[in-house]
């Protein structure tokens, strides 16, 4: 809401921080591997020609790359053409398999790209005699669905749970416009959809795979009871619930991700769940304080460590809120180039989601209401319940206390300044 980056080729306004920065400023080299999906502040470059403006996949401000993998995959497909595989031009195109499509992809799980990060990762903490931070992007699971063997067969599509079912009519408009677009609407085909289903579930099992052997390496290089640890996730996936793929809108398949937090000090409550609304706005926080810095007042999240003892914080948040634009997307009514219509402006919609409803208002006015207690699978909204009407005044009164707050946490006086100034962007 406050930063404003509604999509991957977004700028990122270059005045905000972020944990890479906050974590060089403490005295660490943050260590990207993977990718970060960040496109550059214009106002930062001074060339037309410089490659930033042309590029979507952008490092994130702050990071150190120690293993790059944007969609080219360029390393993983140089190491695969060491190992003597017919890498394509293309190297994404390795993942395809040969012959039947659910079959295995090309190469062996030993030398999938994830098994590659997790290499690279492992040997990159085994060099380090500091303190260090690193973030690992596994881009898996993740569109194509292809998996090497053991892990493309490892589920039948038979026992997989079937996909909530398409409401007809749409809950909204915005549904049957998603519907419409090629690779956002699922297939209508029930066994490409199980199919699908048992993929993906085999691509986690991977990715888990290499996350033991990851918590292994850590334990033998003496790391595992010093490294605070955080796996989540950045979205979730449609797979065929209400007539959808990949991640949109406002559906819970699309915004209930994982987040497994390991802190490894002995008075942490290990083995905890919590059930209360936690969001990644979260994150920077958790480790900042974990590590003893001050949290930014920019930061619209909380740090997570009262959780990690045996009491749970008193006034902890009811709700979780997100959102989601797509005004880059295509559209029927596609205002075209810039300058672009106002009505680009009304492609977005914002949630508020406790524990017993999830209210869902558009920027053109409309807006849904799902009672989650009567309607846990979100298909009939119901706007009439007293509670929707609750819930948008929660979502306003919750916008307003969010809204960019740089300098109105500080006040300038005759006896100089109060409050938290913000920290300058040439001190980052």
């Amino acid at each position: 809401m406050n930063h404003r980056a509604v999509a991957n080729g977004t700028p990122v306004d270059d005045r905000f921080t972020n944990v890479a920065r906050e974590m060089r400023r403490a005295g660490y080299a943050p260590a990207l591997f993977g990718y970060t999906d960040m496109a550059v502040d214009p106002r930062i470059v001074t060339r037309a020609d410089d490659p930033r403006l042309r590029n979507w996949e952008g490092v994130c401000s702050g990071f150190d790359v120690a293993l790059g993998l944007d969609e080219a995959l360029a390393p993983w497909g140089r190491w695969l053409a060491s190992l003597g595989y017919a890498v394509p031009a293309e190297v994404g195109d390795i993942y395809s398999p040969d012959g039947d499509r659910w079959g295995p992809a090309r190469y062996a799980a030993e030398h999938s790209e994830t098994t590659f990060l997790t290499n690279e990762l492992l040997g990159w903490i085994g060099r380090q005699d500091q303190p260090w931070f690193a973030h690992a992007s596994y881009i898996r699971p993740h569109p194509p669905f292809v998996a090497p063997a053991p892990y493309h067969a490892m589920f039948d599509p038979a026992d997989v749970p079937e996909p909530i079912g398409v409401e007809d009519p749409a809950v909204h408009p915005f549904v049957t416009q998603m519907r419409a677009i090629r690779g956002v609407g699922a297939s209508s085909n029930p066994d490409t959809v199980r199919r699908v289903r048992a993929m993906y579930y085999g691509m986690i099992a991977e990715v888990d795979d290499q996350m033991g052997r990851l918590f292994e390496g850590l334990r033998t290089t003496g790391a595992w009871d010093e490294t605070l640890i955080i796996v989540t996730s950045d979205h979730g996936e449609q797979l065929g619930d209400h007539g959808l793929a990949g991640k949109l809108g406002f559906y819970d398949e699309s915004y209930r991700i994982p987040c497994i937090v390991r802190d490894p000090r002995p008075r942490s409550a290990g083995g905890k769940v919590v059930d209360d609304f936690t969001e990644n706005v979260d994150l920077m926080p958790t480790i900042l304080d974990w590590i003893g810095l001050d949290i930014p007042s920019q930061c619209d999240g909380r740090s997570l460590t009262p959780w990690f003892g045996a009491e749970a914080p008193l006034d902890w948040r009811q709700a979780a809120h997100f959102e989601f634009d797509w005004r880059n997307w295509p559209e029927p009514n596609d205002p075209g180039p810039w300058p672009w219509d106002r009505a680009s402006e009304q492609a977005n919609l914002a949630v508020h989601r406790d524990k017993h409803g999830s209210y869902v208002q558009f920027a053109d006015g409309s807006a849904l209401y799902f009672d989650l207690d009567a309607d846990p699978l979100q298909r009939v909204s119901d706007l009439q319940a007293p509670e929707a009407f609750a819930a948008a005044r929660e979502m306003l009164a919750w916008r307003m206390q969010h809204a960019e707050r740089t300098l109105s946490g500080a006040l300038v006086t005759k006896r100089g300044p109060r409050g938290r100034l913000p920290r300058l962007a040439f001190e980052v």
